[in-house]
């Protein structure tokens, strides 16, 4: 009998690829880790090779894995589609979507490629904002969905996750008690710039402005750089950069999904707000 490719061992694949985890893609597929590596060695022996290569934090393609990668994503759309056909039609729409800054780089890249490649009829329009904005877009109906930070017990809903915001400095930072903090500002509607300057006004803590900006790449480099400090998640912490014990602790911080008037009965966004709640919950699973 002639090799085949199983579609669920290619799904497993572009998985890995996209997530750069095994441990992210196996809560991503639903399946156990051991599972996902049997798999990719199913996987292998069918490509006469190795796809990845891995290390104890992450996975990179092979240029075997590359060209997998790059010839197998036709035939997962094919696959898709003629379901939706057997199925029924197509699910369509037009939706807009505001991301926060901080998380905008890692929903188009790991959550919307997915979305889209299962349901190319429905037409995203993203935006990105800071998450007071966003919420006040969600009011007036301007979005469809919003993701947004805001600090816990705000709404009554779920949160999709909690988050525990840490002040971050450069490895290179050599903070002196007797000179006003440094500070690297997010957005003016960005929750974490009011829970900076109301956290050092409580302690007593004097501080200058060193940088403004509503990019969080920005504000992350300039910690980087040893030229001030910031709040972020500490998940946004990079290796540049080093947590500081010694500034007045900051509440957690909720991650929440809004979803405004204009999106009721619109199966397109419901099944958005699905496919964003189930990434954040695998997530969930591998932070435990």
């Amino acid at each position: 009998m002639r090799p085949t490719l199983d579609i669920d061992l290619l799904r497993t694949f572009h998985a890995i690829a996209r997530l750069g985890q095994f441990r992210a893609a196996a809560a991503f597929v639903n399946r156990s880790p051991a599972a996902v590596s049997v798999h990719i060695q199913r996987l292998e022996q069918l490509a006469g090779g190795r796809l990845l290569e891995r290390d104890n934090q992450s996975v990179a393609l092979t240029p075997l894995g590359n060209r997998l990668l790059a010839s197998t994503l036709v035939l997962l759309n094919a696959h898709d589609d003629i379901l939706r056909e057997l199925q029924g039609a197509p699910l369509s729409g037009h939706i807009k979507l505001g991301l926060p800054d901080e998380y905008a780089s890692h929903v188009i890249r790991h959550i919307l490629p997915r979305f889209a490649d299962s349901f190319p009829a429905v037409e995203l329009e993203v935006s990105t904002a800071a998450s007071q904005a966003l919420a006040e877009q969600i009011g007036r109906n301007r979005l469809h969905l919003a993701l947004v930070v805001q600090p816990s017990g705000r709404r009554c809903q779920t949160p999709l996750a909690v988050t525990a915001p840490v002040w971050a400095g450069g490895r290179s930072l050599a903070l002196q008690a007797n000179r006003p903090l440094p500070l690297a500002l997010h957005a003016a509607d960005c929750p974490y710039r009011e829970a900076m300057l109301e956290a050092l006004t409580a302690a007593g803590r004097p501080w200058r402005v060193i940088l403004s900006s509503p990019s969080a790449s920005v504000v992350a480099s300039c910690v980087e750089a040893g030229l001030a400090v910031t709040l972020l998640d500490r998940a946004r912490l990079s290796g540049a950069m080093r947590i500081l014990e010694e500034l007045p602790p900051v509440a957690p911080y909720e991650v929440q999904l809004l979803r405004s008037f204009a999106a009721d009965g619109e199966p397109a966004t419901t099944m958005l707000e699905k496919v964003i709640g189930e990434y954040f919950q695998a997530g969930e699973r591998i932070a435990q």
